[in-house]
């Protein structure tokens, strides 16, 4: 069974909890509500073989609602079949957590919380990862300024400004076409 079958089985299972799908150059996707988000990775587990799960991210919707956006990457131990499970989130609900159906979620969870602000309901042990604890704000969200946030704690951090602006690796503002303002690596003169 490939992929593409998988989504046809999902999507006759989930019905109208089924908000999309979408296929791009061999990569297949399923976008359902949050409400079913659980039982169908749940489900692409244990009838469709996806043993593992290698990556969970969000994307922030800046400016839309609902705000964020969870995808989920999928495949088989062989690697014969990859699926992306994707579901819309709003600033105000919890994301079930997928701890209980491949323990390989943990960490991946606890950075989506730490750097976006998305909440798991379940998990074993949601805290920071990678920011210190009591860290105020959300390092990955659109409304996050490039030059950084002061920081009040001296003997974890630097206390100025963190030096992203005008770095090595930043976009450049204005109307140029996106090659211009593409991320690269600046040649200082």
């Amino acid at each position: 069974m490939s992929a593409a079958q998988d989504i046809e089985k999902l999507s006759a299972k989930f019905g109208e909890n089924v908000v999309g799908t979408k296929e791009f150059r061999g990569e297949h996707t399923i976008n359902v509500k949050l409400g079913v988000l659980h039982e169908v990775l749940a489900t692409a587990k244990k009838e469709m073989g996806y043993e593992m799960i290698i990556d969970i991210s969000s994307l922030d919707h800046f400016g839309e609602d609902p705000r964020f956006e969870m995808v989920y990457e999928l495949v088989t131990v062989d690697d014969s079949k990859h699926l992306r499970v994707k579901s819309k989130v709003s600033e105000d609900e919890e994301v079930p957590t997928a701890t209980d159906i491949w323990l390989g979620a943990d960490w991946h969870e606890r950075e989506v919380y730490d750097m976006m602000g998305i909440r798991f309901s379940g998990h074993p042990d949601l805290r920071r990862i990678l920011m210190w604890e009591g860290y105020p704000f959300y390092p990955l969200r659109k409304d996050f300024p490039l030059a950084g946030r002061p920081s009040e704690m001296p003997d974890v951090a630097f206390t100025g400004i963190a030096p992203l602006e005008g770095g090595p690796f930043v976009t450049s503002p204005g109307t140029q076409d996106s090659v211009k303002r593409e991320p690269r690596a600046r040649v200082v003169k």
